[in-house]
């Protein structure tokens, strides 16, 4: 067996705890969180849930439910979340020597040489510092792999006699896993579930009772390793360093539909923008710069069109201005006057780290003298607000913005929308 133990850190409803820190309000009431443009229910509380509404339902569907259930309907609030998330993670960074940040809501410690400690203590102290600190209830799972913590968190949040808290050790796993379906493995997946349970396979304890020459030979490589993790063979290590990205998108839908010209370079203007942020954050460079725009395709009564066209850079940058110029020269190539639009997005190709970008003799260096001023700008944005400062291509319509009618103020972003108190 391994002497390495994971735990997995797991904020429970995540955007609807988000917004119950700053709106007291709605603890223990039904809430729902809406997806761009307000079209579909990304995220539910318990009480929500328990009044039968389905993760995605579409808004139009079930609204007037919604209100006869008293249920509280607020649109996304990304740079709330974003935020409250960072704040989970730095809490975490103070309780392992190693983290891996999974997602938006979860998080991976290296707990290992903490063996003789009282992990399931530990792992109580974890959930109420983060409790305390945060607001953010959450979820921990311990095991001697990753696929054992995420097996223990699954159940940590299905048992509110653990207290949140579970951990499975050599002499608890066997019962653990005859209590978890096969489609509730971590990395078995909808297909695969489906297969196994074919084959007499109903529960996580059954798929480690198979030979191991089976599970390779019917689900390869990964299959096996998943298998070994439910074993306490651990496979997979913390990944401290996300992996190098090699493309990059930033798209909207619009709240209607966006004709003019104007309006579509706007918009394509402040995606740019993001995503260049991203790239400097990041240390990259982008050396291919495509713009996509799309009409509504769910008008069939209208005319239907995608349009493409992709830019070199070179040098390749991250500098806001020389993406902008880029990305509104593909759009006059593919614009069409006359349609209407619902779409549009940026997406970046051929990143490379700063670091190790191929250098042109001929050319300017990358980001060249501009990389002062991108740092200005960042910074002035940074601690002012996204918006304070931005490229003149940026004017003042607002026809293809977001629908966000139920968004609640950024409280930690924005200091015109900070929470009052009195």
């Amino acid at each position: 067996m391994t002497d390495k133990v994971f735990a997995l850190v797991d904020c429970n409803n995540f955007y609807a705890s988000c917004e119950r820190v700053f709106d007291p309000r709605l603890e223990n009431k039904p809430v729902v969180v809406l997806s761009n443009n307000d079209g579909c229910l990304i995220a539910r509380s318990n009480e929500a849930k328990a009044l039968g509404f389905a993760m995605g339902a579409p808004l139009f569907k079930v609204e007037r439910k919604l209100r006869q259930q008293g249920v509280h309907v607020l649109s996304s609030n990304y740079p709330l979340y974003g935020d409250m998330s960072n704040r989970v993670m730095d809490v975490l960074s103070g309780f392992a020597p190693d983290i891996e940040i999974y997602s938006i809501d979860e998080c991976f410690l290296d707990l290992s040489g903490m063996q003789g400690f009282d992990l399931l203590d530990y792992g109580r102290q974890i959930r109420n510092t983060i409790t305390r600190w945060t607001g953010i209830p959450v979820s921990v799972g311990i095991g001697a792999t990753k696929t054992l913590a995420k097996l223990a968190n699954h159940m940590a949040k299905k048992n509110p006699a653990s207290g949140g808290v579970v951990r499975l050790t050599d002499t608890t796993r066997a019962e653990a896993l005859r209590a978890v379906q096969i489609g509730d493995v971590w990395g078995i997946g909808r297909r695969w579930a489906k297969k196994l349970q074919g084959f007499g396979v109903m529960t996580a304890f059954d798929f480690t009772k198979m030979e191991r020459s089976s599970v390779r030979q019917m689900m390869g490589v990964v299959g096996t390793k998943t298998w070994e993790e439910l074993q306490g063979l651990s496979c997979h290590d913390l990944e401290t360093m996300p992996p190098p990205r090699k493309t990059a998108v930033v798209s909207r839908s619009f709240g209607g539909i966006v004709k003019s010209y104007d309006e579509l370079s706007e918009a394509l203007s402040l995606f740019t923008a993001r995503a260049a942020e991203k790239l400097r954050r990041q240390n990259l460079l982008c050396g291919r710069l495509s713009v996509f725009i799309r009409t509504n395709r769910f008008k069939t009564d209208s005319r239907q069109y995608r349009g493409t066209a992709d830019v070199a850079l070179n040098p390749p940058t991250c500098h806001t201005g020389d993406m902008t110029r880029a990305a509104l020269k593909a759009l006059r190539g593919v614009y069409r006057p006359g349609l209407g639009y619902k779409q549009a997005g940026v997406w970046l190709l051929d990143l490379q780290h700063r670091d190790s970008a191929a250098g042109d003799l001929f050319a300017p260096q990358p980001c060249g003298q501009g990389q002062k001023l991108m740092q200005a700008l960042d910074h002035i944005n940074q601690r002012f607000g996204g918006e304070t400062v931005h490229m003149g291509a940026r004017l003042k319509t607002s026809g293809w913005h977001m629908k966000q009618n139920r968004r609640s103020p950024r409280y930690t972003t924005n200091w015109s929308e900070l929470l009052n108190i009195g």
